[in-house]
């Protein structure tokens, strides 16, 4: 358990980490942006594929038990994005008031730390005791350039940078919560593992592909961001190669 809250820890606050240079400049253009976010999709497709899925066929006698996980993840992310207020970055929600569009960005990036702290949690309760970390190692590097574009969009919304950079250290704070129910329900209900990891894994994948992606894309960046994501999945790909 001490192992998990240290992880589960690093990683979250790697979201205040990345929004440190808020403090000192407040401009990000579309390119930048859309560089940040399609490597931010390169690990978390490959946190996913190379880690999280096989180490959950490992553990179950059926590559159903995976499906179903994958799918159960999924349609999880899918419900919690229609039942929880929700706009993309800059492209939605222009008429809203300051105020009420700030919640809207918090509770959004909330949402998306969920399955996070759930793929750290889980991942400490298997018994490849190289996964853990490497997963939080994973999500603390999705979360940096998260942090970075949380605090910027506050920014932009006339919040002060100080205000800004200690919101989007807090929206990272929830997934040291549910990497520790993640960890106590894979870890005390020994069946829920398999489906736990695959669960994570689907519901980054949902992140990935309808959130991360399409706004990596929506700006006219397309050939960067997509030499992003693919240098973010390599990365990540050396991670596990040399300490997976």
């Amino acid at each position: 358990m001490e192992s998990l809250l240290i992880g589960s820890l690093l990683a979250s606050l790697a979201t205040g980490a990345g929004a440190i240079p808020i403090l000192f400049f407040r401009d990000l253009n579309h390119r930048k942006r859309d560089i940040l976010l399609a490597f931010a999709a390169g690990i978390m497709v490959a946190a996913a594929t190379f880690e999280l899925i096989p180490e959950a066929m490992e553990y179950s006698s059926s590559v159903w038990t995976v499906v179903i996980g994958v799918l159960l993840g999924t349609v999880a992310l899918m419900i919690l994005e229609k039942n929880v207020p929700h706009i993309d970055l800059e492209h939605k929600a222009q008429r809203i008031e300051i105020d009420r569009k700030a919640m809207l960005v918090i509770s959004a990036i909330v949402l998306h730390n969920l399955p996070e702290g759930l793929a750290v949690g889980v991942s400490y309760a298997s018994d490849n005791e190289a996964l853990g970390p490497l997963i939080a190692l994973a999500v603390g590097l999705q979360n940096a350039p998260e942090g970075l574009l949380v605090a910027l969009y506050l920014v932009n919304q006339k919040i002060s940078r100080i205000k800004a950079f200690l919101i989007a250290t807090a929206t990272g704070l929830v997934e040291v919560v549910t990497a520790i129910i993640g960890y106590l329900l894979a870890s005390r209900v020994e069946f829920l593992l398999p489906y736990g990891l695959a669960f994570a894994a689907g519901a980054m994948l949902f992140i990935v592909y309808k959130e991360l992606i399409p706004e990596s894309h929506g700006d006219g960046n397309e050939t960067v961001a997509t030499y992003a994501f693919i240098f973010g999945l390599l990365s990540m790909l050396v991670l596990v190669f040399y300490f997976g």
